[in-house]
């Protein structure tokens, strides 16, 4: 037996949650002090964040206390237009998820004739489970939670970017350590909304569920795999979506102001400047936010579906049965420790010192949390079980299953370092890139393909070697919690990506407001750094989608009655090649929006360029309304085919030839998405290398649709 109870299970899971929930407001509050109004400013008290520190133009004799109002107006262009897109967006994909619950509903509900009557279960034939009309009634209720917690996840981590984007901008007059201080605050703030939201969520509709349920353990699980369904259905299309609209903006944007017009970056004479930074927050904060969403719902669910038929699930040993749910409640623990590292313990004082702390975010609670890992594995879990394996029951003991969710974790950050070795301009790859410039723009192309190509092999690696040992320790059960140890510090992860953007809003703010370039310089700091760091955590995102993609295939295996995926059968090779072929498909549809779109918004604007009189001289406003709107109709027009292409393959493939043809397209999509994502994560490297150039936008282009889309896509296939 396990020395934790199943009532301290049931009090520490809520309470960790609420804790980090707590964090996160606390953190907001403290950004919430820094003011937009030039009073409020000027009125600031000292304190540790740097109220009342001497500011750039107080130095330089320039204190334009309209400065701080045009930092305003410009967040709150910024701000209106991203949360324009999104109730758009979400008014069409509601509108897709209410179709997709009822398709969900008819599919299951159809098993058994949509019986009323309860049915022999599936994995113990002795025993009766509850009928399969309801158990597609409470998988369709559960499909909805999660496409709900997905958005609201997204929405609030738009709100919380745009609300501290100005605030980063104005802190940075007082030194470089406040705008750090106030951009990951606010990451922070997202990070642990998210985390705690997922987790508290998903224990109360177990809880729920439980009480219709009782007893069956596999109908009450098989149910609750919904909420990974429906948690990844609105990362697919917020990252489809918010991808397009950001791209097409940053395509527009540079191609005509950088290029052609010689311009800086987020000049306000611009047209597309505001629908630029716009981009940045519907793309790489929302979409990211839903997107780790559905990873860390998918990967929960598919632990608990194995455990609800291993020895957990048949004891009715509660706590054993809850111990995903208590390693992501480590997780917000051990990332809150770790966040006081960056915002109270050690203080960021030099533009060098910006990017070891955000690495350093991601070593502690590595360390931190292998720490935690093995003390809830130790007190969560008996010393001797069984796990579900293909008809079988597999013995293992608590310290194996530690070593599952550990080899993950650290996978996670061996497959993050690698990556940014791979685009950081301080390695060898990146230079060799930067120096192939020196022949022209195709040498550039080359050595960019290239090192993206490179880029996958010790990724690739990492992932196979966490794979063989998980599922020699612990079949699935051990795939499925080893992707749940790569994203169990996901709070950290998360305020480090949303970090780069802020940072990059931050900077286009200040260029708009015509701030010193000195503050710039530190914007510019800080954004290089979170963009070297954003990096890591995409490589997070690889290797937890592709063993979530894996342990959800053996799910499916198994339910389906697949005992053997054999590569020989013609049925499965079609399928093999169909799936690989998946991706490429899902890829050419996103990339093709992304240059529709983008065509779109450099005809306009060229022709707001041509057409206002003394928009070059700065005398007259460029229409950055019909810009905005150019990103925002394109993105919802071009993110419902890829989103159908994902989302009904399985169900016309399985329909029309059966689980064993499907079985190989899924098995095909996993395998070849695994290979495109990392190959992709270079592309800004080639983006940055040539910052005149028309090449630059080629890259811009590829991984704004594609990385980390594709793994999505696969997931959620």
């Amino acid at each position: 037996m396990a020395i934790l109870s199943p009532l301290a299970t049931e009090v520490f899971i809520p309470v960790a949650a609420v804790i980090g929930i707590v964090f996160a407001v606390v953190q907001w509050v403290l950004v919430s002090r820094v003011k937009l109004s030039p009073t409020a400013a000027a009125a600031s008290g000292g304190g540790k964040n740097g109220y009342g520190d001497y500011l750039i133009e107080e130095e330089e004799g320039l204190n334009d206390h309209n400065v701080v109002v045009k930092c305003a107006e410009i967040q709150n262009a910024i701000s209106e237009g991203a949360t324009s897109f999104l109730f758009t967006e979400y008014q069409y994909v509601g509108i897709f998820m209410s179709i997709f619950a009822v398709v969900i509903f008819l599919f299951l509900g159809s098993v058994e004739g949509f019986s009323t009557k309860s049915q022999p279960c599936t994995y113990s034939k002795d025993k009766y489970c509850k009928p399969a009309l309801f158990t597609a009634l409470f998988s369709t209720v559960s499909f909805l939670l999660g496409a709900i917690t997905s958005l609201v996840s997204g929405f609030l981590g738009m709100k919380i970017a745009t609300y501290a984007n100005a605030r980063t901008t104005l802190e940075a007059r007082k030194g470089v350590g406040k705008a750090f201080i106030t951009a990951f605050r606010s990451g922070a703030v997202m990070g642990f909304l998210l985390a705690s939201s997922g987790l508290v969520v998903l224990y109360i509709t177990i809880n729920v569920f439980k009480l219709y349920y009782g007893d069956d353990w596999e109908g009450l699980f098989e149910s609750i795999t919904g909420y990974g369904l429906g948690g990844s259905s609105m990362a697919l299309f917020g990252r489809v979506g918010g991808g397009i609209y950001t791209k097409a903006a940053d395509v527009g944007a540079d191609l005509v102001g950088k290029v052609e017009r010689n311009i800086p970056e987020d000049d306000p004479r611009n047209p597309a400047v505001i629908a630029d930074n716009v981009g940045d927050n519907v793309g790489d904060i929302a979409g990211m936010g839903s997107d780790l969403f559905g990873s860390y719902a998918e990967s929960s669910c598919a632990a608990l579906v194995v455990a609800s038929i291993s020895s957990f699930g048949i004891d009715h040993d509660f706590t054993g049965m809850c111990y995903p749910l208590l390693v992501s409640s480590v997780g917000i623990i051990v990332c809150l420790i770790t966040t006081l590292f960056a915002t109270d313990f050690f203080e960021v004082k030099a533009v060098k010192e910006i990017e070891p702390a955000l690495k350093k975010q991601l070593i502690i609670s590595t360390a931190l949390m292998t720490v935690g890992i093995a003390v809830i594995s130790w007190l969560a879990l008996p010393a001797k079980f069984t796990i579900y394996n293909f008809g079988t029951q597999k013995d293992v003991s608590n310290w194996g299953l530690f070593f599952c969710v550990a080899i993950g974790l650290w996978a996670g950050l061996i497959i993050g370092f690698v990556t940014e070795y791979y685009t950081s301009n301080a390695y060898s790859p990146v230079q060799d890139v930067a120096d192939s410039c020196r022949t022209g723009a195709a040498t550039n192309v080359i050595f960019g393909l290239a090192l993206g190509y490179k880029s996958v092999i010790i990724p690739i690696f990492a992932i196979a070697v966490s794979i063989y040992v998980s599922f020699s320790i612990a079949a699935m059960y051990g795939i499925a919690v080893a992707a749940l140890g790569m994203l169990s510090t996901i709070a950290t992860g998360l305020a480090i990506d949303a970090y780069g953007p802020i940072s990059d809003n931050a900077g286009g703010i200040a260029e708009m407001a015509g701030m010193s370039h000195r503050i710039r310089e530190r914007t510019d700091a800080l954004d290089a750094a979170g963009n070297t760091t954003a990096a890591i955590g995409k490589g997070f995102a690889i290797g937890s989608a592709a063993l979530v993609s894996l342990a959800l295939f053996g799910a499916f295996v198994s339910r389906a009655g697949v005992t053997v995926v054999d590569v020989l059968s013609p049925k499965v090779f079609i399928g093999l090649i169909v799936g690989a072929m998946l991706p490429y498909w899902f890829s050419a549809m996103t990339m093709k929006s992304v240059g529709s779109a983008a065509l779109k918004m450099v005809e306009e604007v060229r022709r707001q360029f041509n057409t206002i009189p003394g928009l070059m001289e700065g005398t007259a406003k460029p229409d950055y309304a019909t810009c905005v709107k150019i990103s925002t109709d394109a993105s919802i027009k071009e993110m419902i085919p890829p989103g159908a292409l994902v989302m009904l393959t399985p169900l016309i493939v399985g329909t029309l030839f059966g689980v064993e043809t499907l079985s190989g397209v899924l098995a095909g999509a996993l395998v070849s998405g695994v290979q495109v994502l990392p190959s992709l994560l270079p592309t800004p490297v080639v983006h940055g290398t040539m910052p005149r150039s028309t090449l630059r936008l080629v890259p811009a282009s590829m991984q704004g649709p594609l990385a980390p889309r594709d793994l999505t896509a696969t997931r959620l296939l």
